[in-house]
């Protein structure tokens, strides 16, 4: 399912908070005279004086090690043309944004005004001592194979074009892993490529050193066949002229071919066309946002197809950044002075074994598959799998020594796994996974302030990527204004003015149940009625009646008053005693759960033990092991107190409930996250190998300033807060929430209710 992408959003992305999408961040303190002394002058000279005797150790004190120029002149951008050097800037940027989010590589975007060939290849030649690899990037063929064969000669650091090379990988991975599953060789199959530009080109050249056979491929651009008679050829398309000087057009290539590689227009083929191949076809159509024939069109036609698309929405996505990231970053480890031949193959052979391999449960989830395999519909393995980084930078640095390009070596591979992921932080792509896992399967979302232009922006996001459907409770007038205001296009919607005639019914039927639920609570008929004017009361009955399967609140409320309708109309989950609340933060380390943050002022040591289990639950729920810190001012009883007996009493309770737990307690924050602390310190600790990624707070106050401190002065990201231990979907936004944190929330209420639904249905 595609996403819709609106103009306006697009540019609010790029221009809230500080305009652009990347920004550059110390690495060291810069908080004293003497580090200022050290950064620059006079305690730089030393680390220039040792480069200027060495320059290898350029490597060692500066950032090039793990620095990338993301490079264009703006001639060929996505699918736009030649629209210039400053307009390719978010491009660029975007793909900084990829290497820093999949490999923990920096990036500078640098945009060249200069379209003469020579004068390109000198100024990017002479960038070389700032990098450590270079990524050209959207410059137009055949130009682009001068350039980057150039600069490859000249340069002694990574070179890659990868519209040219990234799509070469991923498609060759697919491509041998499809060979296998229809038992057909590769030096044996014809194959038809349309297209001849720089992608066409480097996918077909990498297919011939994969084995492919010059004689059995048939190359055709606009003007049909690419054939030796042809007078138009420039020198690119003269190597893969072939020699069948019969075949005209495409369908005269497609007769009994055996792979269709597309990297052209799109709906250039027919149901037809396919049918004229031999049997398993191979259609590796790549055009994008259109593929050459549309997947339903193609997978109609013929029952022993395989296919493969650029698109996100369809089995077999070809996507290169199931390639660069991690083909850059194995090349920077290893100080390498290319990215040759050897080591492109090398990633094209671990991406098609890692397919083969079994699917981590994480991926599972993430993409909605019970079971994903390998086969007809799984040929390579799908952007969001943690074990990229671990399999393909290993692999080219391996395939970088063995060649002789590598200016170091990797002794401990063990050792250099974990520095991978340590560089993206593990958890990185926590919320990606709930985004992708509740699109598969999107819920009805009841919003009960929908007459709150955050509220609609947040729930237009929502309805655009097929999170949720939602259900807008408000003024319907109100809310008609503030969609006309925003250029919103939420008509689709359901909208629930509860002050209008038609929703008496509704009302007098949810009072009803209200009532039956608080009558010996105090609550009369006529008060229950009362009640149900308030959204917060209706939309939870909503839930309760199952109009809806998740419902979200608390945008313009305080937290108490909205989580108390909920918790008298759905109540807590059987055998849970209280509800809590858990933010997840993240930060360039990775994730960390924090509870409660939002519903238990001063619990005793018993009710902590309570919250631990709720928590532990609540981070499994994003397929993570919890590792819980119990958290005090003391350390294992160094200092006296309430707080430390009441924190101590609760780890040692929760040992003995939940048996299987990784927790310590009383311990210092500083102390449960640092792992040589405790190494030194406290070596009896189960947190002293890793350290703690759950900390449970000793009361309220102490969470909740927490989270807000590191969210306003920290720099990290708050996700929450997630109720836990309520009978069905109820989420509470935090007082003020953005959108994104809106959507993020909404994410999670979708993911919530499915595996709801999937754990009633097994029982």
């Amino acid at each position: 399912m595609s996403i819709k992408i609106r103009k306006q959003d697009a540019l609010n992305y790029h221009t809230q908070g500080q305009p652009g999408k990347i920004e550059v961040v110390p690495t060291k303190m810069l908080s004293t005279q003497l580090d200022l002394a050290l950064a620059y002058s006079p305690g730089v000279a030393e680390p220039c004086k040792e480069i200027a005797q060495n320059p290898e150790d350029v490597y060692k004190y500066t950032a090039k090690g793990n620095l990338v120029a993301v490079i264009s002149n703006g001639t060929a951008v996505l699918g736009l043309g030649d629209i210039g050097p400053e307009a390719s800037k978010p491009v660029m940027e975007g793909k900084g944004v990829l290497f820093k989010k999949f490999a923990g590589i920096d990036v500078f975007d640098i945009e060249i005004n200069e379209k003469d060939p020579d004068k390109l290849i000198d100024i990017i030649a002479s960038l070389e001592p700032t990098f450590g690899g270079v990524n050209l990037e959207d410059i137009k063929a055949p130009e682009c194979f001068r350039i980057e064969q150039e600069l490859k000669r000249r340069m002694k650091i990574p070179v890659m074009h990868d519209d040219q090379h990234g799509t070469a990988i991923i498609s060759s991975a697919a491509l041998l892993n499809a060979l296998e599953l229809v038992n057909k060789k590769i030096e044996e199959i014809r194959i038809v490529v349309s297209g001849a530009g720089a992608s066409a080109v480097a996918c077909t050249k990498l297919y011939l050193s994969l084995g492919a056979r010059r004689e059995n491929l048939v190359m055709c651009d606009r003007d049909g066949v690419i054939h030796i008679n042809r007078s138009d050829l420039d020198d690119i398309k003269e190597q893969f002229a072939t020699q069948r000087t019969e075949l005209k057009t495409i369908q005269d290539a497609l007769k009994g071919a055996d792979m269709f590689l597309g990297l052209s227009a799109g709906n250039i083929l027919n149901a037809d066309d396919i049918r004229l191949m031999g049997p398993n076809p191979i259609v590796f159509a790549l055009a994008n946002p259109d593929p050459e024939i549309p997947y339903e069109v193609a997978m109609a036609a013929r029952e022993d197809i395989i296919m493969a698309t650029g698109r996100s929405d369809h089995p077999n996505q070809v996507n290169n950044v199931l390639g660069f990231p991690f083909i850059f970053r194995g090349a920077l480890d290893v100080s390498a002075s290319a990215i040759n031949e050897d080591m492109k193959l090398a990633a094209v052979r671990a991406l098609a074994q890692l397919a083969k391999e079994p699917v981590p449960e994480t991926v599972n989830k993430a993409y909605g598959d019970k079971k994903i395999a390998f086969g007809r519909e799984y040929l390579i393995p799908k952007p969001l799998d943690p074990r990229l980084i671990t399999t393909l930078a290993p692999a080219v640095a391996k395939a970088a020594i063995a060649s002789g390009v590598a200016r170091r070596t990797i002794d401990d591979w063990e050792q250099y796994n974990i520095e991978l992921q340590m560089r993206i932080g593990i958890d990185q792509r926590l919320m990606s996974r709930i985004l992708v896992q509740a699109r598969k399967q999107p819920k009805r979302v009841v919003f009960a302030e929908a007459d709150n232009q955050k509220i609609l922006k947040a729930a237009q996001i929502v309805q655009d990527e097929h999170i949720g459907i939602p259900i807008l409770l408000g003024n319907r007038q109100k809310i008609a204004q503030l969609m006309a205001d925003n250029h919103l296009e939420l008509e689709e919607c359901e909208i629930i003015d509860i002050d209008t005639p038609e929703q008496q019914e509704r009302l007098d039927r949810f009072a009803h149940r209200l009532y039956e639920k608080r009558q010996r609570r105090g609550v009369t008929l006529h008060e229950a009625r009362k009640l149900m004017r308030d959204r917060n009361y209706f939309g939870a009955m909503m839930l309760e009646f199952g109009e809806a399967d998740a419902f979200i609140s608390g945008l313009t409320k305080d937290y108490p008053k909205t989580i108390t309708p909920a918790l008298q109309v759905i109540g807590t989950e059987e055998g849970v005693s209280r509800v809590a609340g858990m933010y997840i933060i993240t930060n360039k380390r990775g994730s960390y759960f924090f509870a409660d943050t939002t519903v238990n002022r001063d619990p005793s040591a018993e009710e902590l033990v309570d919250i631990i289990g709720l928590t532990a639950r609540g981070v499994r729920f994003f397929d993570i092991e919890p590792r819980m810190a119990v958290l005090s001012y003391s350390n294992f009883g160094s200092s006296k107190g309430d707080v430390p007996e009441k924190t101590s009493r609760a780890a040692l309770l929760a040992k003995k409930r939940y048996p299987e737990l990784i927790i310590e307690g009383d311990i210092q924050a500083n102390v449960a996250l640092n792992c040589q602390l405790q190494q030194e310190n406290f070596q009896f600790s189960a947190l002293a190998d890793k350290g703690a990624n759950t900390l449970i707070f000793p009361d309220l106050a102490s969470g909740n300033i927490a989270y807000k401190l590191l969210m306003e002065i920290g720099g990290s990201e708050a996700i929450g807060p997630v109720l836990l231990g309520m009978r069905k979907p109820v989420h509470i936004l935090q007082l003020g929430s953005s959108i994104r944190e809106i959507v993020n929330m909404v994410s999670i209420a979708v993911v919530d209710a499915q595996q709801r639904e999937q754990t009633v249905r097994s029982i």
